[in-house]
C-alpha cells in the first residue's frame, strides 16, 4: 500500500483515470457496433451518419490515449471500406 501522500494521490488519480478510459473504450465499442448494425440493416444515409459518429469517437479515443493512433486509423479505414462496399452495392 502507498505510504507517502503523493503516492496515495497517484492511486486516487489512477482509479479515476481508469474509470474514464474504460468508459471511453466502452462508448467506442458501442459506436462501432451501431455502425456495423447500420451497415447490415440500415439505409445508406443511416450508415454514413453512423460512420461519421463512430469516426469521431475513435479519433477522440486515440487523442486521449485510450487506443493507439495507428489502431484508430486502421479502424476508420475498415469502416470506410465497409461503408463504400455498402453504398456501391
Amino acid at each position: 500500500m502507498a505510504h507517502s501522500n503523493s503516492a496515495k494521490k497517484r492511486v486516487r488519480q489512477n482509479i479515476k483515470r481508469r474509470a474514464i478510459n474504460r468508459w471511453r473504450l466502452r462508448s467506442m465499442r458501442i459506436a462501432l457496433k451501431n455502425f456495423t448494425d447500420k451497415v447490415a440493416h440500415g439505409s445508406n444515409d443511416e450508415a454514413t451518419a453512423a460512420c461519421r459518429e463512430a469516426a469521431k469517437i475513435v479519433d477522440r479515443s486515440a487523442q486521449k490515449g485510450v487506443i493507439h493512433r495507428n489502431q484508430a486509423a486502421r479502424r476508420k479505414s475498415r469502416m470506410n471500406a465497409r461503408l463504400k462496399a455498402k453504398v456501391t452495392a
